[in-house]
């Protein structure tokens, strides 16, 4: 493990972000008094919000963990493009008894307003999702002892990254539940995610920055193969997400194991930004036909999506999963660090073992 961070973890698994509710004070304290990095999500979240979430996490355990950041976004989504998604969604809105919620939100997530806390009360590491901040932001929480985490998705972003002066990058493959953390969001290249292994080590020859590596990663045999791929972390997301601590929806975490959702696929049906979930109703009739406009249209399926948990009914959720969610274990954050441990353990010492044969 990269001596960036030694001191972080004892394990080299870190527990990912999960924005919209999974990534719970409890699961974030969970995992890393595991011997893990447990990490809050500030997306969706006021300012306030986030901090009263820290200092939860604080209340809960003395070791390190992180928080991650979505980046403000450009306006670029067409706004007749919107309406007319909006009139498609009507049926829906009338079958759940609900309201389209309007799309003039804020694009910003409240950045600033959480940069300025994060800067005056350090936590031990932030990462940044959707974007690269500034160098002058990095530096700010370099003088601020914090260390920095920039999510990317090709060689080209990492290098944007360490020419910002970050710690290091969260290389995340095709595999990943959940958004794309793509710097740029261009509709023309929905389909040309790179797999995760195939990017550690474009990644890791195009930049001299330590690499945390996400993407379907379930078991301690992969975390040990990303390892050896060049990787310094493993990063988790839809393994934790079936845990008692997580704050996902109960619906969606049977979803993972469920035999009625068979596979995953990247849509804009929920979010208008390219997210890797389970393939239901909602998303094989509505994600052809919704535009590249985030976070306006995650604005306005939000309503729904409540509704459609209030109802029970999964086939209308955003079931955010990597393409390993088949492979979920519903056991304690604690417990699953545990089998993960042992599971890389015994992985790397099959690997000494043929290694001296």
């Amino acid at each position: 493990m990269s001596s960036a961070f030694t001191d972080l973890c004892r394990y080299p698994i870190v527990q990912a972000p999960m924005a919209g509710g999974a990534s719970t004070p409890q699961l974030v304290a969970a995992v890393s008094e595991a011997g893990g990095l447990g990490c809050l999500a500030a997306g969706y979240k006021t300012a306030d919000g986030m901090y009263q979430e820290i200092k939860q996490v604080r209340g809960l355990t003395s070791r390190p963990f992180g928080v991650n950041l979505f980046m403000p976004q450009p306006e670029y989504a067409d706004p007749a493009a919107v309406e007319v998604y909006r009139n498609q969604l009507a049926g829906e809105a009338t079958w759940y008894e609900t309201q389209l919620g309007e799309t003039d939100g804020k694009r910003d997530d409240g950045y600033e307003a959480k940069l300025a806390i994060l800067l005056d009360d350090p936590v031990p590491l932030v990462s940044f999702t959707f974007g690269c901040p500034t160098r002058e932001v990095v530096q700010a929480f370099d003088r601020a002892g914090t260390r920095t985490v920039v999510t990317v998705t090709t060689p080209e972003e990492a290098q944007a990254a360490q020419r910002a002066g970050a710690d290091a990058v969260c290389v995340q493959g095709i595999e990943a539940g959940g958004h794309q953390g793509t710097h740029r969001d261009n509709p023309e290249t929905d389909s040309a995610g790179l797999g995760l292994l195939s990017l550690i080590a474009q990644v890791r020859e195009a930049v001299q920055l330590p690499v945390v590596a996400a993407g379907g990663l379930m078991r301690g045999g992969q975390i040990a193969a990303v390892l050896a791929a060049g990787a310094d972390l493993a990063q988790l997301g839809t393994a934790f997400l079936v845990t008692p601590e997580s704050g996902a929806q109960p619906l969606h975490k049977q979803a993972m194991t469920n035999p009625l959702f068979v596979h995953t696929e990247l849509t804009r049906a929920f979010s208008g930004r390219p997210a890797r979930g389970l393939v239901n109703r909602f998303m094989r009739e509505h994600g052809p036909y919704a535009p590249a406009a985030y976070p306006q249209v995650h604005y306005l399926t939000a309503g729904l999506r409540k509704a459609a948990a209030k109802a029970g009914d999964p086939q209308a959720m955003a079931l955010w999963a990597g393409q390993g969610h088949r492979l979920a274990r519903e056991l304690p954050a604690a417990q699953l660090m545990e089998v993960l441990v042992a599971e890389l353990d015994e992985a790397k010492a099959a690997f000494a073992a043929r290694g001296a044969e």
